[in-house]
């Protein structure tokens, strides 16, 4: 008997497929994938360019199955979620999502996410990295339950100003009336679907959790419903675009979690990364709250800032100088925005640099023109993020555009 091909992004990166992987597979033209927690996820899947202008003109999905999920429960879980990140989740009313980061003993960052509260005895915490082993260090002692619920919940993220309408054409009466960071309860195509008004891009757009079984049914019937709303399928390269333009930072990319740091001085503090307004210092222990309360009357010893750059050469892996002449901070991540139409990017500045020096500050990029590369040096700007912010964002009920 002959047997099934496997798909080609299993075969070609020795991944597991996910529960849309199938799918995703007719999809991606270009064959393109990426290694995401052990998961093939699209990077490109047919034009970069059509992907990223579908999130701000259209609506896109993305599966973002392989984002690792931890169920926190039981009569301590409010407590144990409290002492693990640094905001006050007691003010996290059932049915909200917070948007969180939490710190070692040093003070310094192990990783950002987003805390689900489905109950007063029910937490969901989402995020980039594997946290189990540290989320039973901080449960010690209380009445409470951990589990890794990655595989028990398949997500796709529905993004772009059509969303709403999309899924208002699927018969999901009062989808627009929930609130930014809200969650909710719906039904697709007999499935029972939990939703929340979230998102990576900035923009108009929600999640869906869904059990893995009824994946591929949800799917249908999204795209069903999204050939009058310009939907389309996408990978991590637009996701990213966007992204950056939303204001939000990366692990791997513009941080390094504290964890896992070779060198204890590439760790950083949320002074450091500008996320202060995350930090409750007036709320119960916390890890990391002694360390906070010292660092919080301290000058950062860099800052990651947002930049413009003049002209329309992104700024990727690109040194930051002084009048010109003195090293004092790296690029991480760069873009010329489509739809800002400006040269934006984040930088590492070295104290006072980004702090109480913000002028006469330059960028050197490097461009190669038939094949013979050439030095351009830039000068760049401090501004504010997000560099993209559109009042779409957070309007209920939002337009159907």
């Amino acid at each position: 008997m002959a047997t099934k091909a496997k798909p080609i992004a299993q075969v070609a990166l020795g991944l597991e497929p996910g529960p849309f992987h199938e799918r995703l597979v007719a999809h991606n033209r270009q064959q393109s994938w990426v290694n995401w927690m052990g998961y093939a996820s699209p990077s490109v899947l047919d034009n970069v360019e059509f992907e990223y202008f579908a999130i701000r003109n259209q609506s896109t999905l993305f599966d973002i199955s392989p984002m690792c999920k931890y169920a926190i429960t039981g009569p301590d879980a409010e407590t144990v979620v409290n002492r693990l990140v640094t905001r006050d989740i007691r003010k996290l009313k059932p049915g909200r999502v917070a948007y969180c980061i939490w710190c070692d003993e040093d003070g310094n960052v192990v990783d950002d996410g987003t805390v689900f509260r489905l109950s007063e005895t029910e937490f969901r915490l989402c995020c980039q990295e594997p946290q189990l082993s540290w989320l039973e260090d901080i449960a010690w002692g209380f009445d409470v339950s951990i589990s890794d619920v990655t595989r028990d919940i398949a997500g796709l993220a529905l993004q772009g100003p059509t969303s709403c309408a999309l899924l208002k054409d699927l018969g999901l009466a009062g989808i627009e009336t929930l609130k930014t960071f809200g969650i909710a309860g719906f039904e697709i195509a007999g499935s029972v679907v939990t939703i929340s008004r979230t998102g990576f891009t900035g923009d108009l757009g929600y999640e869906l959790w869904i059990r893995p079984a009824d994946a591929l049914k949800v799917w249908d019937a999204l795209m069903g419903a999204g050939k009058l709303r310009g939907l389309r399928v996408i990978g991590y390269e637009a996701l990213e675009m966007a992204r950056i333009e939303a204001g939000f930072l990366l692990p791997k990319v513009d941080f390094l979690s504290a964890q896992t740091v070779l060198r204890a001085d590439r760790a950083n503090t949320p002074y450091e990364l500008g996320l202060e307004w995350l930090v409750a210092l007036d709320k119960p222990h916390f890890n990391g709250r002694r360390a906070l309360v010292d660092l919080s009357k301290q000058t950062p010893r860099r800052k990651l800032v947002a930049i413009e750059i003049e002209r329309d050469k992104p700024a990727h892996n690109a040194l930051v100088y002084h009048r010109k002449n003195r090293e004092v901070g790296m690029v991480t991540s760069a873009l010329w925005s489509p739809t800002c139409k400006r040269n934006i990017a984040y930088a590492w500045l070295d104290a006072p640099y980004g702090q109480s020096v913000t002028d006469d500050l330059w960028v050197e990029i490097y461009l190669q023109k038939e094949i013979r590369w050439q030095r351009r040096m830039v000068r760049c700007k401090l501004v504010d993020k997000p560099f993209f912010a559109h009042p779409r964002r957070t309007a209920t009920p939002p337009a159907d555009h």
